[in-house]
């Protein structure tokens, strides 16, 4: 049946170049009969001409037809939708944008152009569709969602006055699941709102999780004890994003562009990251910014004891840890490696990596 119709379509097309071009091929060539040069006769002389050339291309022109129609049934439905609605913008962009030029009196302009320039929008716009569509699909369905959410809250709290918009969605990245103190932060309520884990994190904490090295298949399969203590055990909502940026390879570039198509927040304990989230604008929350904020307050001219450990980095320096892991430079403290002493806290350094604490000996202090 498809061949019938390729060959059908195949004559109607000769058949209309011959009647608009063949009768004036004919007086170019001084053929003066009027029955030849009559649009009929050019008209059957075309489509006789053509369905001969193409003849032999027709079961090609088929294959390729049953191709492209079984690649379509295989599409998913989405895939379909979104790249078609691209195309028909593209269209109608292109239709905007030829009559202009259809007015030109240049034939090369008015004619040839506005073809490209159809087949190139078109085209352009059913990639953006096609490419862009889970992109599309987890706007319309986190828009959904947070709309079913609102309403539901705004139900339960009719009565009140202020009611705000719902806490923004939580995106965590492979670093801060692995780390585990998430999981004791969701516990104590500090984090509202849902939290979002990507399926493309997921599928490298499963990477690191079937390393060979066997550090990082310990922290590998730690991150995934994490998320199954959040997701059956705490109070908190998790869910999975399923979509994924196929043309964005690293893991954290796509955890920054999720966070700008869904307005989320990046939960993170890395020092780059949480960079390069500022950079563009994309809301952060730093774990170990959380943790140097709950550690005790140390102000120079305070005084505390501790143990010098190891050498430091410059000359005659000594270091020494608190309880809570902030590591204290001890000037001067390289004499006391191994001893308990008193130290005078000069200055503190506070970063998101954490927080450093410069200090001296006490008994250097008294001998000055």
């Amino acid at each position: 049946m498809l061949k019938r119709i390729v060959q059908l379509f195949i004559i109607i097309a000769g058949g209309a170049i011959g009647y608009l071009y063949v009768p004036e091929l004919l007086l170019w060539l001084n053929v003066s009969d009027s029955w030849i040069t009559h649009e009929i006769t050019g008209m059957f002389i075309g489509a006789i001409l053509l369905y001969l050339l193409m003849f032999w291309v027709v079961d090609h022109i088929v294959n390729f037809l049953r191709w492209v129609e079984e690649a379509l049934v295989r599409a998913p439905v989405a895939d379909l939708l979104f790249g078609s609605l691209g195309l028909i913008l593209g269209l109608l962009v292109a239709l905007l944008g030829n009559y202009p030029l259809q007015q030109v009196e240049i034939q090369l302009v008015s004619q040839v152009l506005p073809i490209f320039l159809t087949i190139i929008l078109g085209y352009l716009g059913f990639q953006v569709g096609f490419k862009r569509r889970d992109e599309f699909i987890n706007i319309l369905s986190l828009a959904t969602k947070r709309e079913k959410d609102k309403k539901k809250q705004s139900d339960q709290d009719e009565d009140e006055e202020g009611q705000g918009d719902l806490p923004k969605v939580k995106i965590l990245d492979t670093s801060v699941i692995i780390d585990g103190r998430i999981a004791d932060i969701c516990q104590t309520h500090f984090l509202e709102g849902t939290i979002l884990i990507p399926q493309f994190v997921l599928e490298e904490l499963q990477h690191i999780a079937d390393s060979s090295d066997v550090l990082k298949r310990n922290r590998g399969r730690r991150g995934l004890d994490v998320l199954n203590r959040m997701q059956k055990e705490l109070p908190v909502n998790v869910e999975i994003y399923e979509g994924d940026f196929e043309d964005i390879h690293e893991v954290d570039s796509k955890l920054v562009k999720l966070a700008k198509v869904i307005n989320g927040i990046v939960v993170t304990n890395d020092f780059n990251l949480n960079k390069v989230c500022e950079f563009q604008n994309v809301q952060v929350l730093n774990i170990n910014d959380l943790a140097n904020a709950v550690k005790p307050v140390v102000l120079p001219g305070e005084e505390l004891a501790v143990q010098v450990i190891k050498d430091g980095k410059e000359q005659n320096q000594g270091v020494a840890y608190l309880d809570d892991g902030t590591m204290i430079v001890v000037e001067e403290g390289k004499d006391y490696i191994g001893q308990n002493i008193e130290v005078l806290v000069t200055s503190v350094l506070q970063t998101s990596a954490g927080r450093m604490i410069f200090a001296k000996p006490k008994l250097l202090e008294k001998a000055l």
